[in-house]
């Protein structure tokens, strides 16, 4: 913790100076180390917060590069509270590990789960089934197809029935769930196995239909990290397999909603005209989310105090319908078509440093406690649990996670699925 102190102290001091580049290879230093240190120990590349640190800490020294013209310096308060949201984490994980004991040991997936295949299964074909019919429904009423419109760079955005939607994007866990159901079956019914092949192939379809580029990835990091906490070892060539197809659907797709060079430079705004578009587009997709809490830092008029944060309740209940000044709160962005945010947009939004330090030391108990329960697994659908809050801290930089209701139906689904596992003999 010490070396990343200082890194940060000297990042900050950097980019006061306007040594941007400076600045954020100093914090892209610091999140290496701090992602090697905690791997090192564990030996566990999935450890929750090696994840956090890493792209946490990497995603601001990204920011910190000010490659693009929407990017202004950043306010003290915004840089305290960046360092709020890791030392939150941090020391809170630290604390439980001297109290509790360490949970370095990475788990060997080799506990008998057998008898649970029949659980995940049905969660599979009713997971499938009720995403095709949500997805067919809102084709009709909507009457098109994201993929098959042209010329339309919102088409997904306006692709939402109220309510239906959470039930068509369900689909992203069934590549996990198969992943999960073939590691406890084992081959022994080949029917079933083509059954949840078929399904899973459906299942990844429906975003490429929705031309929904996160779906499609949440769906196959899920997979793979779950494929992952399975198994003892991962060949590198599948992982680089994986991320090389991942590069090509991402490019297909964005290629589908219409979003062209010219479109893309217009928004991002880039300093260097001639940044190539592939690096312009990650580039902006992490880097301005950190913009953006600067922004809310500097604007914001006044403190919600939960109303943010428990969005999900609104959304969830239908009461944002029923009390719509429940949810009638500005965003604050650099530019209107960047809404992206980091996943302490909401906490600071409602308390401010104090609520930011605390949500984060609360993940960092979550991760603690969570890392433990995976050691002593006796339900498969755990690891999914595990991978999700693991694709969410890696995502840290990109959305409000808990502040988002999709981000509970998705649990509230897996919580189902966990349920019928648990009964092993039906």
């Amino acid at each position: 913790m010490g070396i990343y102190l200082i890194c940060y102290l000297s990042a900050f001091l950097f980019a006061r100076a306007e040594y941007y580049y400076l600045s954020g290879l100093v914090l892209m230093a610091a999140a290496a180390w701090l992602y090697w240190e905690d791997y090192r120990v564990s030996g566990n590349f999935l450890h929750l917060r090696a994840l956090f640190g890493l792209f946490w800490v990497g995603g601001e020294g990204i920011s910190c590069l000010k490659l693009s013209r929407l990017q202004k310096p950043w306010s003290v308060e915004t840089w305290l509270c960046l360092l709020a949201a890791y030392l939150g984490f941090w020391l809170v994980f630290e604390w439980l590990s001297y109290l509790c004991g360490r949970v370095d040991r990475q788990t060997d997936g080799s506990r008998n789960l057998q008898g649970t295949e029949r659980g995940l299964y049905a969660g599979i074909l009713g997971i499938t089934g009720i995403s095709s019919i949500a997805f067919l429904v809102e084709a009709a009423v909507l009457r098109y197809i994201p993929l098959f419109t042209v010329g339309v760079p919102h088409a997904y955005s306006y692709f939402h029935l109220t309510g239906v939607h959470y039930f068509t994007v369900s689909c992203v866990l069934v590549p996990s769930f198969a992943v999960l159901y073939y590691y406890v079956e084992r081959g022994r019914n080949s029917l079933r196995g083509a059954i949840v092949l078929v399904c899973t192939l459906v299942s990844l379809l429906i975003p490429i239909l929705c031309v929904s580029r996160f779906q499609l990835i949440l769906a196959v990091l899920l997979a793979v990290f779950c494929g992952v906490l399975t198994r003892k070892s991962v060949h590198p060539l599948f992982i680089g397999c994986g991320v090389v197809g991942m590069i090509a659907l991402y490019v297909i797709l964005t290629i589908a909603r219409a979003h062209d060079v010219t479109y893309l430079n217009g928004i991002f705004e880039m300093k260097n005209g001639n940044t190539p578009i592939f690096i312009t587009q990650p580039y902006m997709y992490i880097a301005n989310n950190y913009d953006n809490f600067n922004c809310m830092v500097n604007e914001l008029p006044s403190h919600t105090f939960g109303l943010r944060m428990l969005f999900p309740v609104w959304a969830l209940t239908g009461l944002k319908f029923m009390v719509p000044k429940l949810v009638d709160f500005p965003i604050f962005v650099t530019k209107t078509e960047l809404t992206t945010l980091t996943l302490f947009y909401d906490a600071y939004y409602d308390f401010g440093i104090v609520g930011v330090g605390v949500f984060s030391g609360i993940l960092g108990a979550a991760a603690y406690f969570l890392m433990e329960a995976v050691r002593k697994i006796q339900n498969p659908v755990g690891y999914l649990f595990y991978a999700q809050f693991a694709a969410y801290l890696m995502l840290s930089f990109f959305s409000t996670w808990y502040s988002n209701p999709t981000t509970w139906f998705y649990l509230a689904v897996t919580a189902v699925i966990w349920f019928l596992c648990n009964r092993r003999r039906w």
